[in-house]
């Protein structure tokens, strides 16, 4: 439960609210023109989220069902959230209707996008795929696939897509200020150095009357953002360490064992023996006995 939180919004999800948005974004991605953000279908899942399983936004525009998330922190994971926030979502506003009916129930056709936005190396543009995370993978197709495509928006990728999209390239240069503004500060700064960013963007005209009427929202969803992912990538660091750390205590353990394998087959010695020779402990004999 340590890396779990209700998902209130984020600045990106505020952003994705407005019907205009939405249909620009559409417009970006599937390289359309479409002019008429009223018939845009917000969609909005009633209840609290884990952020494990929360999708930022998602609506319905021209019978296609766009799901799109906002990542800041890598996570091989989308898939699978994605994938848990469609049947969440088919569940809300479908299943209503009679499935077990000879009439088919008909859905939009869903499309999982990912813009990331991560301080991590990523490519430009890469897809990832449920059956990644499959146990079993053979040469057969899997009866269940769910592709999400992810776009990295960071400075100089996806210039085309970000010129196509105002909205959304004014967005990254407040995530870059943000992240300019807080470099090598404390966590007690951090409020300020929002504060600052949205400054910057309000007095350069980037969605400025956005953060002008949402500031309070803005600056209390990106503090628990930014406090939320700095708890992630350290649990990150000291699960890599644990992990290194016990690979480490594994190897050791287990060339021990070797040796001690080599003397009892090659010296003809006993268990006992061979593990006195090579300074196991009688308290760990156990342990040795059950690798040989």
């Amino acid at each position: 439960m340590a890396n779990k939180r209700n998902y209130k919004s984020n600045v990106f999800a505020m952003l994705l609210e407005d019907q205009g948005r939405a249909l620009e974004l559409y417009n970006a991605v599937n390289n359309s023109n479409y002019d008429d953000p009223t018939l845009v279908e917000i969609n909005t899942i009633e209840g609290g989220f884990e952020l494990s399983i929360q999708n930022d936004a998602s609506f319905i525009f021209d019978n296609v069902l766009s799901i799109y998330e906002h990542q800041s922190t890598y996570c091989p994971n989308m898939p699978l959230r994605s994938l848990v926030y469609f049947a969440t979502l088919v569940q809300e506003k479908y299943m209503n209707r009679d499935i077990f009916s000879r009439r088919l129930v008909s859905l939009p056709t869903p499309k999982f996008i990912v813009f990331y936005n991560g301080t991590e190396p990523q490519p430009e543009y890469s897809e990832m795929k449920l059956s990644d995370c499959f146990i079993n993978k053979d040469d057969e197709k899997s009866m269940l696939e769910l592709l999400c495509k992810v776009y990295n928006i960071n400075a100089g990728k996806n210039k085309k897509l970000l010129e196509r999209c105002r909205w959304l390239a004014d967005y990254m240069v407040f995530v870059d200020k943000v992240r300019e503004y807080h470099k090598g500060r404390t966590e007690a700064e951090l409020e300020e150095d929002i504060s600052k960013a949205i400054d910057y963007c309000i007095e350069n005209n980037y969605l400025k009357g956005f953060f002008t009427s949402r500031r309070s929202e803005v600056l209390e969803v990106t503090k628990v953002d930014y406090t939320f992912e700095r708890r992630m990538k350290l649990n990150y660091e000291e699960g890599r360490e644990d992990g290194l750390r016990e690979g480490e205590t594994s190897g050791k353990l287990k060339g021990k064992a070797e040796t001690i394998r080599e003397l009892i087959k090659n010296e003809k010695w006993s268990a006992e023996k061979a593990m006195k020779s090579v300074g196991i402990p009688e308290s760990e004999y156990d342990t040795y006995l059950k690798m040989l």
